[in-house]
């Protein structure tokens, strides 16, 4: 929880630093990181089979084959984040063709270009500590965020500011620092892995493994994954882009409540990590009553954990959109639309956890076709119903995002519940 934590608050960092730094910074900032994010999340679905097959060699009892599950996922994670680090380039002329205003566009896009280059890093990070936290080491994972959000602040302060003789660059400066730091997180974890994990009963000096025939396993659990994780973020950016259209206070209200709400939904990532890597064991002992434990046990935890942060979140609500350094138009529409997803944090985590459940089941294309029709045929428009065609603004777009997952807890839940009892029987 505290890893996955670390990546948002990153993010936070950068969104409240950038506020700071003029009017139109917290737009520019929300609507690049908006358009960064689906190709991030796509790549981490694409490598989240290496915890699921770790943890399942691993249960097994074939830890020797777990540093092959490493390599491949490096390979993938190398190969789609060069890839994506290319087509971010071209922001500025998608952001146009979307309808948005060219300032709007423009700076958005600096952001998203600074952003690219660490995109590689990024997923290699990411492939290393889903290695580690396959095999119950999730403390490495951890230390290396807090170490990285302190660095962050720091370069931060110099190229969003123009501190130390650097360049005032405002919110794409915000977006090199958080490069910076993933290049420095993907190298502090793979000096990990290499000097205190055990080489030879993990098998990472092991090179007679069928590399090509693991990476068919590891592409069969990272497209539906890979796809779910895409369309789910690709329709939040899409509500990125409505609010573009109203304008840009609804797109600087609309990046503070949905930044406040990914923090709270990192910490329900790492429970749903942790739910699918027990189910994953589980299901390597082929014991189906433990595998039915660890997927509700996780879901009892984040309604528990979720609920207390959302009772936090309405407490302070207001010091939480002060901190974002919003005039008083942007805070008023802020705190409409925060009000609106403190009601939206628990069902939201309870299905990304459900989501861990049944990938560790090795349940991946019905959820991601579950998803796919919460997000898609009912959350996205919806969301263009209420929020542009009724100008219902930002508080709109999230009360159509609270329908969505609601939606998607109640179809997943129903069935991690349909595929215990169907294997029991």
């Amino acid at each position: 929880m505290m890893a996955r934590a670390g990546i948002l608050v990153l993010a936070t960092v950068d969104t409240a630093m950038s506020g700071h730094a003029g009017p139109n910074q917290i737009a520019w900032y929300g609507l690049g990181s908006a358009l960064h994010i689906p190709f991030l999340l796509i790549g981490i679905g694409m490598l989240l089979g290496t915890s699921v097959i770790t943890a399942q060699s691993d249960g097994a009892g074939r830890s020797h084959e777990c540093g092959a599950v490493l390599r491949v996922g490096l390979i993938h994670a190398a190969i789609y984040g060069l890839f994506t680090m290319i087509v971010c380039q071209f922001g500025e002329w998608f952001l146009l063709l979307t309808g948005q205003a060219p300032e709007l566009a423009a700076g958005s896009s600096g952001v998203l270009v600074q952003f690219a280059w660490g995109l590689p890093a990024a997923l290699l990070f990411s492939t290393t500590i889903f290695f580690l936290e396959g095999l119950h080491r999730a403390v490495p994972g951890m230390v290396i965020m807090a170490i990285a959000n302190v660095l962050n602040v720091g370069l931060n302060w110099l190229f969003i500011y123009g501190h130390g003789g650097f360049p005032e660059m405002g919110a794409a400066g915000a977006a090199l620092a958080t490069t910076i730091v993933r290049w420095f997180m993907f190298v502090c974890a793979l000096a990990y892995v290499f000097f205190v994990i055990d080489r030879k009963k993990y098998g990472l000096t092991n090179v007679a493994l069928n590399l090509r025939a693991l990476g068919k396993r590891f592409r069969a659990i990272g497209y539906p994954m890979a796809l779910g994780q895409g369309l789910e973020s690709a329709s939040f950016a899409t509500m990125a882009i409505f609010a573009g259209w109203i304008g840009t206070t609804t797109v600087a209200a609309w990046t503070i409540a949905s930044n406040v709400l990914a923090m709270v939904f990192m910490f329900a990532l790492g429970l749903g990590t942790a739910g699918g890597i027990r189910v994953a064991n589980a299901g390597g002992r082929r014991d189906h009553i433990a595998v039915h434990r660890a997927g509700w046990t996780a879901c009892f935890l984040t309604a528990i954990i979720i609920g207390l942060l959302a009772i936090l979140a309405y407490v302070f609500m207001q010091p939480i959109v002060s901190m974002y350094g919003a005039d008083s138009t942007v805070a008023a529409a802020a705190i409409a639309t925060l009000l609106v997803s403190i009601f939206v944090l628990v069902p939201d985590a309870l299905q990304a956890v459900l989501v861990g459940a049944l990938r560790g089941a090795w349940d991946f294309w019905p959820a991601t076709l579950l998803q796919s029709i919460c997000f898609w045929l009912v959350m996205v428009p919806l969301g263009y119903v209420l929020g542009v065609v009724y100008a219902g603004g930002a508080p709109a777009l999230m009360g159509a995002v609270g329908i969505g997952v609601v939606l998607a807890t109640l179809l997943l839940g129903a069935r991690f519940e349909w595929i215990f009892r169907k294997r029991i029987i």
